[in-house]
């Protein structure tokens, strides 16, 4: 029992890891797609 409840509170602990990481790259290539959107109003 005490194995099952290990396995289920590190599998939560990495699925909850994973959606912070996914979420927090899905930012970042937001803000660099702002980035080039920006540059190339400022050069037309």
């Amino acid at each position: 029992m005490k194995f099952l409840l290990t396995a289920a509170i590190a599998s939560l602990t990495i699925f909850v890891a994973s959606c912070n990481t996914i979420a927090g790259a899905g930012r970042d290539t937001q803000r660099a797609g702002e980035a080039v959107e920006e540059a190339a109003e400022n050069n037309s």
